[in-house]
């Protein structure tokens, strides 16, 4: 009698290698000990990605489809350019030190990956294109969330050390480059 392939749950083992990448670094992670942390076996985290790349990818989607759709609900009803950028800003600034850790392991999987960097790329490209700038506030939007994904990233691979107050200054000041949302 051959017995039915157990379900390994891919969300589970997700969160298991986002607690390891928080903690440890990008450096720990291993399909070994993504295993141990999901109560898993290795052979199973090996079954739902295929390789330790496939596992930062699917991480990377996750938590990019996850941050898109915290902006798409802060920004409510209000889904112009602008007002999706402001959100994009307000959710970054309200990022916590496992947003830091993730966004490092993402940044790392894109500088190894090609097809990352042309799907953050297309994102961009994508956040920006409906802004014309050649309309001095689109103009200030499309600088304003540079400004913040840089200094976001900044942040994340440690490479600034601001305390909250001077970030919350920060992206006080890029806020105000936008104006408000139809909805405040």
């Amino acid at each position: 009698m051959v017995g039915r392939p157990r379900s390994i749950d891919r969300d589970k083992v997700l969160d298991a290698a986002e607690a390891i990448v928080t903690r440890l670094g990008a450096g720990a992670l291993s399909f070994d000990s993504v295993a141990k942390e999901a109560g898993v076996t290795k052979s199973g985290v090996q079954y739902c990605f295929g390789t330790r790349d496939n596992l930062i990818r699917s991480m990377v989607d996750r938590w990019g489809t996850n941050f898109e759709r915290e902006v798409i609900a802060r920004a409510g009803d209000d889904t112009s350019p602008r007002s999706v950028i402001r959100a994009h800003l307000e959710a970054t600034r309200d990022s916590d030190e496992a947003e830091y850790s993730r966004s490092a392991v993402m940044m790392i999987a894109q500088l190894q990956h090609p097809d990352q960097i042309a799907a953050t790329r297309k994102w961009f490209t994508d956040r920006l294109s409906p802004l014309d700038l050649a309309d001095s506030d689109d103009k200030e939007a499309a600088l304003a969330l540079l400004a913040g994904e840089g200094a976001f990233m900044l942040r994340a691979l440690g490479l600034v050390d601001l305390d909250e107050a001077k970030w919350d200054t920060l992206f006080t000041e890029l806020l105000s480059k936008i104006g408000k949302r139809n909805s405040d």
